[in-house]
């Protein structure tokens, strides 16, 4: 029944993309906030939490408490051990989904209304009384360290790792959320009863719900599921400092292909010229085959199955990032080819005809996005924390086609910073030396 729930929200959502998504803001009897987009054509709920501060409130020396701790709510909770509990949440038909992130901590959960006062209780026991029972903690422990152990084998892991490290340094930025071996082993069960008490406060809540609720019902079930957390966390952390200047940094690896992972500092989600940086970083390097890098990297000269760019938001740092790889004999002809698309891009900028392009691309896709309940929940928490009004979804599109020519030009020119580019390649690259620029 729960998969018939799914697939049926999916096709609901594609409707409420295609209307005016009519988002309500609900504040508890207790004071919590959340939005929720009422959707009552099948008995069933999505609801999307997110709390700010996730792995960049580890404490020094414990990283990676935090990512094991949210690995661990479902272990057990109450007078549940982990397999009781995992025994109730399938009886109820419940979905029930914990992560961490840089940032937050993710809190999923989807449930039909027959039973959403049991499963809201599971998912509150879990939050409120999570178990730690030192058998489930060395267990998950396990898991954690055969993750890290396969990222120092991964070498787009490995070049992120020392991207991340050369830019941020101290910052919780620089280092995984996974921590080290050495760190995750050492964590013992106070580390992380620490580490949840510190992560999941109501002071940081973002609440997004989409189905079969009313208003009033929300507000009582968020009570009764978070109204028991902390009131307060710790303090967030300062920006980080993007501390890499433009070059390349080599990380041998025994490999018949190198990765290179690319970037410079970005933009601010909230600044005025973001939807331009959105559209030229579509050009440039995230649109797929139509982009430029894609057409002169691979396309034209065979140099890489595929090369991308992202921007990244971050709530304490901004980057502009690409990824590329290829054979250690032509990596270095594949970089020279990035350096000169950026800097053309930066100096040149796009044409109208990609302009049109990718306004057409981006509008179209826009609705594409709402493809089920719990994507629309996730969707409304996102928006709530970075600021974005509820209208925002209905003028998303014009405020994109209101960008020209000459905006996506100037901020070309602002953002790109070709002599700031740094490279961090991993494998043998021939004919490619570490030239990082002096004081990184």
């Amino acid at each position: 029944m729960i998969r018939f729930a799914l697939t049926f929200c999916a096709a609901m959502a594609a409707s409420v993309a295609h209307a005016a998504v009519d988002i309500k803001q609900v504040t508890s009897p207790g004071g919590i906030n959340a939005w929720l987009v009422e959707e009552h054509g099948i008995p069933f709920t999505a609801l999307e939490i997110r709390i700010r501060g996730g792995a960049s409130l580890d404490l020094p020396g414990k990283r990676g408490a935090t990512n094991l701790m949210m690995a661990l709510i479902e272990e057990g909770a109450g007078d549940l051990d982990a397999q009781a509990f995992q025994t109730k949440r399938e009886e109820l038909a419940a979905s029930y989904g914990f992560d961490t992130g840089d940032d937050v901590v993710a809190i999923s959960a989807q449930f039909l209304t027959e039973n959403r006062e049991e499963a809201v209780a599971l998912l509150r026991d879990a939050l409120i009384e999570p178990r730690f029972d030192q058998s489930a903690v060395d267990r998950v422990r396990e898991q954690v360290l055969s993750n890290i152990a396969g990222d120092a084998k991964s070498p787009n892991a490995i070049a992120s790792a020392a991207f991340d490290a050369a830019a941020f340094g101290d910052h919780p930025y620089g280092s995984s959320l996974d921590g080290t071996v050495d760190s995750v082993t050492a964590l013992t069960r106070d580390d992380i009863v620490t580490a949840h008490a510190n992560a999941l406060t109501r002071d940081r809540l973002y609440v997004g719900a989409v189905g079969d609720i009313t208003a009033d019902e929300l507000g009582t079930m968020l009570d009764d599921l978070l109204g028991d957390l902390p009131a307060t966390g710790p303090a967030l952390p300062a920006d980080a400092e993007f501390a890499l200047q433009g070059g390349t940094t080599v990380v041998p690896y025994d490999t018949p292909q190198s990765v290179a992972l690319f970037g410079h500092a970005g933009i601010e989600r909230d600044d005025p010229d973001y939807f331009a940086a959105y559209i030229l970083n579509e050009a440039l390097g995230a649109g797929g085959f139509e982009s430029r890098l894609m057409q002169e990297v691979r396309e034209k000269r065979g140099l890489t199955y595929g090369v991308s760019t992202f921007l990244v938001s971050k709530f304490h740092a901004d980057l502009v990032l690409g990824q590329v790889a290829s054979a250690n004999a032509t990596v270095a002809q594949a970089i020279d080819v990035i350096k000169a698309e950026w800097a053309r891009m930066a100096q040149d900028g796009m044409t109208q005809e990609e302009l049109d392009s990718v306004k057409t691309y981006l509008t179209g896709a826009y609705p594409l996005r709402f493809d089920g309940n719990a994507d629309i929940a996730g969707i409304l928490v996102g928006m709530q924390m970075i600021d974005l009004p509820p209208e925002y979804i209905v003028n998303r599109n014009d405020m994109l086609n209101a960008v020209t020519l000459d905006d996506v030009n100037r901020v070309a020119r602002e953002l790109l910073q070709p002599d700031n580019l740094h490279f961090v390649v991993v494998g043998q690259p021939e004919g490619l030396e570490a030239n990082a620029a002096a004081g990184n």
